[in-house]
């Protein structure tokens, strides 16, 4: 497969819009100077930058994400910040026209050439050009040539918007207040106002690259464009008819003057340079900012694009072709493409669908070249405060991990900022689709035309710059609008109220986002809310075509989507907790991040569970305003931590404070991969139960600094629990139990997300914790069969029955399931196996024995061996130390006695030149209570025979108490 990091940076040059007569001057690079007189700074700076990261460079601040920096840093934010360039030579005033182009300025910008005024910016979302020709003319000599941007403090503009006379007010609970408030009213990226798992720095500066455009008589610059493939006939939220002919719709933005008679034509290439097809494009249609045009391509002609693990990645480059009347060239664009339809499909259940037993509603998911698949993911957030030095390597390490842990979908969240082609690209090549949405979230929005009209025009750039890309998947208005804001709105404010919003709600994201998708694609779906009940009715012969269902449920019907989460631990294992939809796009509870982590952030002296660093980093709950005390909110989301490991596990108790705090970290973790595993389990078995349950996108993916949070990925690319078992639940096949603790009635089921049938045998043993097998009165294997994206059941029993007098703290049962198969649009067979644990009592409880754990490296292999000796070991771990960003190949295991499992790995990233191997340790959960007890290949120990030594690493119990917590807590409040 094509690599960004290989071939396709090659060519980028090939990438960028080409024309005759012009002059492009880059104006990325160091050749700046960051000033506020207020605060009496001036130092060097950088563009693309943001002022923190340019004052952190300079050593006029600390890292930003260190410790509580996000307090003592707010004056950065409160002040104004100019970004001033040094002359800028080569520029020509000869009667060419010359432009400013800035693809990114955040957020409120005021642009001065020569010393004069050229514009002023208020959306960080926006591409801005402006002609700065007649100020050049009259500006002098080339030492005059100097461009200033000055930036105005985001919180202080948007709360003097705020309180603008006359200005939309929202009742009290609607806007869903982090730190800085009043974000709803501005164009930035909301969660740089704060989030409930990251901080407020509200950065500003010119985050994206600019130039200075320089045009002849007659020529243009393309500044965006956009390319569509769709088939023909396709309309946005319908399925197409997969034999009809590719239509690919070509648009360029340009400025500068286009000759009459103006002419479009494409060249599509495979990667390899062949062409596939080529010709003119019809049907032009140009105006003063836009020339477009389309062509047919027959089906069959190209190789369709699909996801991964879904087939292959196959990509082309279309080069589009604008030329004069006399066939000489103006310009021209390469993108990299490739052919796919994918379809958000909320159609209503056919009678077919029906006589299957899938129960009445609409359908909630997606298809892929018309064929439907179960999509499974997590969230993305912003990976970093500061998009600024979010670099290609960092987003493709991640991507890595995504499709290492059997992922093929990611939400792009609302409230962060639209993703970089980068991204994109990333995203075609390892087959990742991404479910992107506007920038929108937890709020209600102003309606006034000036915000619309700017909303519009962020949307259009946005919606036409990345279109192209085979990975988009759908584009949503926002981020929880439907059901928590307007929710709110009719629970607390009565009707009247709820009429007022809804329509102001439909003014924003259904007759202004909405349009800007539509009348520039067909090929990609729209949604106005993640989360929603969807669309009632489609008439594309009415300018908008949908209309929302809301709350229109018929009973006994299953609609839309949902998203989950209840912080009271006890909802571990309790099937009935979770809501039954058509897919699922959020879930989840809050852990810590590793030892190894926190410490890149956090002083050594904090390093403990209820430190004031570590509680004011953990923004669960938020402050809900700016005050840098929040150890009420915060306590009460530690405290939910805590509570979770006191109920469910063995409590961590080591005698050194450090490795204490290390375990309880650890054990924060299997508490959140445990709920997420029976959450994914559940999700995953209802794509074969009446609810057709096609999606199951966790939350969240990554995280953009060191905190307790959502995340399966820690800030520096190490995997936490949490990803581990995620990709062991989106394994293709998977057995699954799900027990009632009440009436003790215990089921297994087995999933299958393949597009055929698997048929096979599941085999089941119970066991003591010494991992003695049990003589149970039950049947020790099942024959299955089990449909294509499908669950059946393989088991049904009741555990007091079937095991009799055994004493339920000390049984487990291992069942396991291997099936063959072949991956969709292959045609090699697979074994597919996975693994399972039940235990019916907490872990707290169980009668745990030492499993006695081993762990050898082997450099011929080039892998680690775990084996059990003693026990059976729950949670096996393989941890490793600072320097290096590395993931196994399984992880979070468990073994039976005299039991090996061979444990391959792969590197992101090393500074330590291999020596992280020597650092590898192994423990299971007994070893949370221990003290001296985790197995370590200490001294190198590589011939794949010799047991590991075993050094000292562990801790007594951290002075942690949730009564303790949930105390402060409630004193704070009162």
């Amino acid at each position: 497969m094509l690599r960004l990091g290989q071939t396709f940076l090659t060519v980028a040059a090939a990438l960028l819009p080409l024309s005759s007569s012009q002059k492009v001057i880059p104006l990325s690079g160091s050749d700046w100077t960051l000033s506020d007189p207020g605060s009496n700074v001036s130092i060097p700076a950088n563009l693309p930058s943001q002022a923190h990261l340019d004052l952190y460079a300079a050593g006029t601040i600390d890292d930003p994400l260190f410790a509580l920096n996000e307090f003592s840093q707010r004056w950065v934010a409160n002040s104004n910040w100019t970004y001033t360039s040094a002359p800028i030579s080569g520029l020509s005033s000869n009667g060419s026209s010359t432009w400013l182009l800035f693809n990114g300025l955040d957020t409120f910008a005021s642009i001065s050439f020569c010393g004069k005024y050229v514009a002023s910016t208020d959306n960080q979302f926006r591409q801005y050009w402006f002609e700065i020709s007649e100020i050049l003319d009259s500006c002098g000599d080339e030492a005059d040539h100097v461009l200033a941007v000055n930036f105005g403090s985001a919180p202080e503009i948007a709360n003097q918007i705020a309180s603008q006379p006359g200005q939309e007010t929202w009742p009290r609970g609607v806007e869903q207040l982090y730190e800085f408030p009043n974000r709803q009213f501005i164009r930035k990226e909301q969660s740089d106002f704060g989030w409930d798992w990251g901080p407020a720095f509200a950065p500003a500066g010119p985050w994206q690259p600019a130039w200075i455009v320089q045009l002849g008589t007659e020529k243009v610059y393309v500044r965006n464009s956009i390319i569509d493939i769709y088939r023909q006939g396709q309309l946005n939220l319908l399925p197409p008819d997969q034999s009809q002919p590719w239509v690919v719709n070509a648009s360029l933005d340009y400025f500068g003057q286009l000759p009459d008679g103006a002419t479009l034509s494409y060249t599509l290439t495979d990667l390899q340079n062949k062409t596939v097809s080529s010709g003119a494009l019809s049907d032009l249609n140009s105006t003063d900012a836009t020339v477009t045009g389309s062509a047919t391509i027959p089906d069959g002609t190209v190789d369709l694009w699909w996801p991964s693990q879904l087939g292959s990645q196959n990509l082309y480059y279309i080069t589009i072709s604008l030329k004069s009347s006399s066939n000489s060239s103006l310009a021209s664009v390469t993108k990299r493409v490739g052919f796919r339809t994918i379809v958000l499909n909320e159609t209503p259940i056919s009678d077919a669908q029906l006589a299957q037993g899938i129960a009445p509603g609409n359908n909630w998911h997606f298809d892929i070249n018309g064929h439907e698949f179960y999509a499974k993911g997590s969230n993305f957030i912003p990976p970093d405060p500061f998009w600024a030095r979010v670099t290609p390597q960092r987003i493709e390490q991640l991507f890595q991990s995504v499709v290492a842990g059997n992922q093929n979908m990611l939400r792009v969240w609302a409230s962060g900022a639209y993703s970089p082609d980068i991204m994109y690209d990333l995203a075609d090549e390892y087959g990742i689709l991404l479910w992107s949405e506007f920038e929108f979230g937890d709020a209600l929005y102003p309606v006034d035309q000036a915000f619309l009209d700017n909303v519009r025009q962020e949307a259009e750039y946005n919606v036409r710059r990345v279109n192209h890309h085979p990975s988009l998947a759908l584009w949503a208005g926002g981020n929880e609008l439907e059901n928590l804001e307007l929710e709110i709105v009719s629970e607390y404010y009565g009707p009247e109220a709820l009429a007022k919003y809804t329509a102001e709600y439909e003014t924003l994201f259904i007759d202004t986002l909405l349009p800007a998708v539509f009348e520039n694609s067909r090929s990609i779906s729209y949604t106005p809310s993640s989360t929603s009940n969807g669309w009632q009715s489609l008439n594309f012969s009415n300018p908008i075509p949908i209309v929302e269902r809301y709350n229109n449920l018929t009973n006994g019907s299953i609609y839309g989507e949902t998203d989950f989460y209840n912080y009271d631990p006890i909802v571990l294992y309790n099937n009935s907790a979770l809501p039954v939809g058509r897919f699922s796009n959020e879930f989840g509870y809050h852990s810590m991040p590793s030892l190894q982590s926190w410490r890149q952030q956090v002083a050594e002296v904090d390093l403990s569970f209820n430190s004031t660093t570590v509680l004011l980093r953990d923004h669960h709950y938020p402050a809900g305003g700016l005050n840098t005390s929040n150890v009420a909110n915060s306590s009460a989301g530690q405290a939910q931590m805590t509570e979770a490991v006191e109920l469910w596990y063995p409590t961590p108790s080591k005698t050194d404070p450090v490795a204490n705090f290390s375990a309880w970290c650890h054990a924060t973790q299997i508490f959140q991969s445990d709920l997420y595993n029976f959450e994914i389990a559940f999700y995953r078995r209802g794509s074969g139960l009446p609810n057709r349950q096609l999606g199951s996108l966790y939350w969240q993916l990554e995280d953009q600094w060191v905190a307790p949070t959502w995340a399966g990925i820690e800030y520096d690319g190490r995997w936490k629990v949490l990803h581990y078992t995620a990709k062991d639940l989106y394994e293709h096949v998977i057995i699954a139990p799900y027990y009632n603790v009440t009436t003790g009635d215990l089921s297994v089921w087995v999933t299958s997300d393949l597009w055929e049938a698997v048929s096979s045998t599941v085999t089941f043993a119970w066991y003591d914790w010494s991992g003695t097998q049990l003589a149970v009165n039950t049947s020790l294997s099942a024959d299955f069969n089990v449909g294509a994206i499908n669950s059946t059941e393989v088991l049904q029993l009741v555990t007091t029955e079937v095991l009799g007098n055994y004493n339920l703290t000390n049984v487990v049962l291992h069942m396991t399931v291997e099936a063959e198969g072949s991956l969709p649009n292959s045609a090699e067979t697979i074994t597919f196996r996975h693994d399972n644990w039940f235990h019916p009592t907490a872990l707290k409880d169980a009668q745990l024995v030492d499993p006695g754990l081993g762990l050898t490296y082997s450099n011929s292999s080039k892998n680690f061996t775990v084996t059990a000796s003693s026990g059976v070991a729950a949670w096996v771990w393989l941890d490793y130390g600072a320097g290096a960003v590395v993931h196994f190949d399984s992880n979070a295991f468990w073994l039976l006695p005299n039991q090996s499992r061979e444990v391959g790995f792969t590197v992101q990233s090393d500074t330590t030149n291999g020596g992280w191997i020597d650092t590898v340790t192994v423990q299971s959960l007994w070893d949370q209570t221990q003290s001296t007890t985790v197995g370590s290949i200490g001294n190198g120990s590589s011939d794949g025979n010799t047991p590991a030594p075993y050094t000292g690493a562990a801790a007594v119990k951290a002075s942690v108490s949730v009564l303790a917590l949930l105390a402060a807590a409630i004193a704070a409040l009162l």
